[in-house]
């Protein structure tokens, strides 16, 4: 089986982390059990060091600013976000569901995927877990995961 780091995260995601806070903090047992669902362990262990690096790098508590810098994309970023997947991202931002700071963090975990693209799917789940790891977005956490599981789009206007 062919897995990738976003495949490991999404089955933590999914079957843990939303679920049983006291599992997700002993290491030893997620491994196991991400072993017997059939991920590799190089895989495990990069999406461990993945949830790390989101971890250590949570933005200073700050109040969303609507007239923030506007980010242009370079080199590895165009090559793995297209326009839909960069798109996405402004719309986040100008409707205050991403402030700048929690922006870059986004592409920086999106970068750290260590895959070819990213298709708008998999943008969507990487911001659901940085916002998951964002203490004081849990509105924009609901917001996103609405949007994810919803069987209509929210209207934009």
């Amino acid at each position: 089986m062919k897995e990738s780091i976003l495949d490991v995260l999404l089955y933590l995601f999914e079957h843990y982390f939303t679920e049983d806070a006291d599992i997700v903090r002993d290491r030893d047992s997620l491994q196991n059990g991400l072993l017997q669902a059939g991920f590799s362990p190089a895989e495990i262990n990069k999406a461990f060091d993945w949830l790390d690096a989101l971890a250590e790098q949570r933005p200073h508590a700050t109040s969303p600013r609507a007239d923030g810098p506007t980010r242009v994309y370079f080199g590895p970023e165009l090559d793995r976000l297209d326009v839909e997947c960069r798109g996405f991202l402004l719309f986040l931002e100008q409707h205050g569901i991403l402030d700048a700071d929690q922006r870059e963090l986004v592409l920086d975990r999106a970068m750290a995927l260590d895959q070819d693209e990213l298709d708008l799917d998999d943008l969507k789940w990487v911001v659901l877990m940085v916002l998951f790891n964002q203490p004081g977005s849990e509105a924009a956490y609901a917001w996103m995961e609405t949007q994810m599981f919803a069987d209509e789009p929210e209207p934009v206007h």
